[in-house]
């Protein structure tokens, strides 16, 4: 998903990093030359705020240059191909998400890679809900009241998205299936792109990932009605769960990222990873940041980052064939 460019507490993370003592390389060698951190999307946004920090982590703690590569494009197609044909020595990672590392299995009717075999799963930084958003001229103050309205009047209201395939156009279809609504899609390239014409009111809602819409929110610029999440979101605990507000019994939808390497990575080089990964989101700058910004903490072991990968692209190899979604 293409995302909008940092702010300036978005950059100060990068700076958090800095503080950490420096580690002394390993007995064993690794690493004993700079590293390649690949990121699926352009500057800006969560994978490559998670990316730079996690990297300037490491160039204090292990004495090497950690250096971001941004590999966009194709729904993260290109990155994670790049990430899959490096070999597996440590010396590449990858900040994937919830697009290549598991969505993009169902959306694609071939993908160079294969999200449930190609990579070693090391540990997940976040999670973070997409929120139903709305602009302050439609009147509706409720999930139920915008179903009502939507069935009064089919196809005369528009959810825009970042792009077809991208969290929010998932996170709309599936809300008008099972609301049994008509909700016309409008596809942008971008989120930026996406939200200036919401807040224009040229299109009247989003199903926004909650960190981009956050500001929106909190200046009353846009007006926010539920969580796409399968539990309330701690950063707007107010808000209903889709789910529970408009009875759509399985809505769940949620961005996550993590770190990934090409498949058989070492373990001993996964364990070192793993627990620094853990070591930043613990940095209280860090998860003090990424908390406001609406996100879960999580730094999960490889096993359960694995099983947690494996359940989503199950999970959206069958949701995705009944929303009709290919790309």
């Amino acid at each position: 998903m293409r995302e909008p460019r940092p702010t300036a507490a978005r950059r100060s993370i990068l700076l958090a990093a800095l503080a950490t003592p420096c580690l002394a390389r390993a007995q064993d060698g690794f690493p004993g030359r700079p590293i390649r951190m690949i990121i699926p999307n352009p500057p800006g946004g969560n994978s490559d705020l998670l990316g730079r920090g996690f990297a300037q982590h490491l160039n204090t703690r292990w004495g090497q240059p950690v250096v971001p590569d941004n590999r966009a494009g194709a729904g993260g197609i290109i990155g994670a191909e790049a990430t899959v044909r490096s070999a597996p020595d440590g010396y590449t990672v990858f900040t994937g998400n919830f697009g290549p590392n598991a969505v993009n299995k169902a959306l694609y009717d071939r993908l160079p890679y294969d999200p449930a075999t190609d990579f070693t799963a090391i540990s997940q930084f976040i999670a973070v809900p997409n929120v139903l958003v709305l602009h302050p001229s439609v009147p509706v103050r409720s999930v139920a009241e915008l179903i009502a309205l939507a069935r009064a009047r089919p196809g005369a209201l528009a959810y825009a998205s970042s792009g077809a395939g991208q969290s929010p156009h998932i996170a709309g279809a599936w809300f008008t299936r099972l609301a049994g609504v008509e909700i016309t899609h409008v596809p942008y390239r971008g989120t930026g792109p996406s939200l200036q014409d919401l807040l224009a009111g040229n299109v009247q809602m989003i199903f926004e990932n909650i960190s981009n819409a956050m500001p929106h929110i909190r200046a009353g610029t846009l007006r926010a009605l539920a969580v796409t999440s399968a539990r309330r979101a701690p950063a707007l605990p107010e808000l209903p769960t889709i789910a529970e507000a408009a009875s759509l019994d399985g809505y769940d939808i949620t961005s996550w990222f993590g770190l990934f390497g090409p498949a058989g990575m070492p373990p001993a080089i996964i364990a070192r990873y793993h627990e620094e990964v853990v070591r930043y989101l613990r940095t209280p700058a860090t998860n003090t940041l990424l908390s406001d910004l609406g996100a879960e903490v999580i730094g999960n072991t490889p096993i359960e980052f694995s099983s947690f990968v494996q359940a989503e692209i199950a999970k959206w190899m069958r949701v995705i064939p009944q929303l009709g979604i290919t790309l």
